[in-house]
């Protein structure tokens, strides 16, 4: 792929008005290309050198933000928008690089722009960059463009990351309040062994009577914390980088995705947050007009799930024999009866793709209802368990004061 380099210009309006100005392209002919497609006429054009030393844009891998599904989402509505009111593939783009908020997004699209003018085709030119394009995307934009409905394809993209942001907001704001509530009990729990505990314990020291076991024990976990917290922050640190680096690993998936389907709350959270993305996916997949064993491999990379992923795997190898899609969803355990049902029905109706659409409906629905439970749930669990905590701190901080008044008396 060609290297972008920065060009000034100083070129002329359709009303031969003077106007100067900077642009990122390939070659100095891709830029004058690019002008053209603008509406401007180039009379003199310059490189501009790399920044260097402090005025270089600094990237650590791993630290710097990426496209986020949002951005996405909002380019493919805006891209499908341009395209159907007939505006050309090269001007779309060269739009959205001038108004896409998001700087990683925008360096994305000005080298997917430069490959689409050097004659490569806007399905390969995203594929080029799939570290911000999901498969889903680009196989639906490569369908759109084959079959001539690129902005439908695009519509299609921008309603299922719309619908992808909404689920994903539905559950962060439902497990806001539980985390923050959980935090705060964490941090009130280290500042009293760190800073109250030792407190008493000088206290203690001076009565010269032997301390309940409650207070002995608080008393230990509160002298440990020197060696602990450091050893805690430590190891968090080392675990938050393996876990960055390697949890999208097969072998780390294998392992985690089952364990997640079978926690005793969540479990059943995750399963429809799956076959949810799955049906949705499935539906845009087969109405963009993909093939149902390429879509059945793009879903399952797209689910989330290895569970799911090595499920449908299994499907699309009986599909390939001939087998219908429903026969062997029913052997797959992480389906429930009632979405093989409609599948079976959708597949002998003809009409698969609406009734995917409605199993992610509901799903949706079904979502946000369990996110709901389980806040209500979960709030007065993490309020019981801060109060025991923090009041058993307490309590075994006042025993030795009890038992030396009851003494006295």
């Amino acid at each position: 792929m060609p290297s972008t380099s920065a060009f000034a210009y100083t070129a002329r309006d359709a009303e031969g008005k003077a106007t100067k100005g900077r642009l990122d392209a390939s070659s100095e002919g891709a830029a004058v290309a690019r002008l053209r497609t603008m509406g401007l006429t180039p009379i003199s054009m310059s490189l501009v050198p790399a920044a260097s030393g402090l005025s270089r844009e600094i990237n650590i891998p791993g630290l710097s933000k990426g496209v986020g599904l949002k951005d996405l989402a909002i380019m493919s509505r805006q891209m499908a928008t341009m395209i159907g009111a007939g505006l050309s593939l090269l001007r779309t783009l060269n739009i959205l690089a001038d108004q896409t908020e998001s700087k990683p997004l925008t360096t994305i699209l000005i080298k997917v722009r430069d490959d689409v003018e050097t004659g490569i085709s806007i399905s390969d030119a995203l594929s080029l960059h799939s570290e911000a394009f999901p498969p889903l995307m680009i196989n639906m934009v490569r369908a759109g463009e084959t079959g001539g409905f690129l902005d439908g394809a695009l519509e299609s993209v921008a309603e299922n990351f719309e619908k992808e942001v909404k689920l994903r907001g539905t559950i962060k704001s439902a497990m806001t309040y539980p985390v923050i509530v959980l935090l705060m009990s964490l941090v009130s729990v280290m500042i009293m062994l760190i800073f109250i505990v030792p407190i008493f314990e000088e206290m203690f020291t001076g009565l010269g009577s032997a301390l309940p076991l409650p207070t002995m024990i608080l008393v230990h976990v509160s002298n440990s914390m020197v060696f602990v917290v450091p050893v805690l922050l430590v190891v968090g640190i080392g675990f938050a980088l393996w876990w960055r680096t390697n949890k999208h690993t097969l072998r780390v998936r294998m392992k985690l995705d089952p364990l997640k389907l079978r926690l005793p709350v969540f479990g059943p959270l995750l399963q429809k947050i799956a076959v949810a993305r799955f049906s949705l996916n499935f539906a845009n997949m087969i109405g963009a007009g993909v093939p149902i064993l390429q879509a059945l491999k793009i879903v399952g990379e797209t689910s989330g799930n290895w569970v799911i992923e090595n499920a449908l795997t299994k499907v699309a190898e009986s599909v390939r024999q001939g087998q219908s899609i429903a026969a062997p969803l029913r052997q797959q355990p992480v389906f429930p009866p009632m979405v093989t049902q409609m599948i079976a029905v959708g597949e002998d109706a003809g009409s698969l793709e609406t009734m995917l659409n409605k199993i992610a409906q509901f799903y949706d629905q079904e979502v946000e209802s369990s996110t709901e439970q389980l806040t209500a749930a979960i709030e007065p669990l993490l309020i019981a368990f801060l109060g025991v905590i923090i009041g058993g701190m307490v309590i075994a901080l006042y025993m030795p004061i009890f038992s030396i008044a009851g003494a006295i008396k």
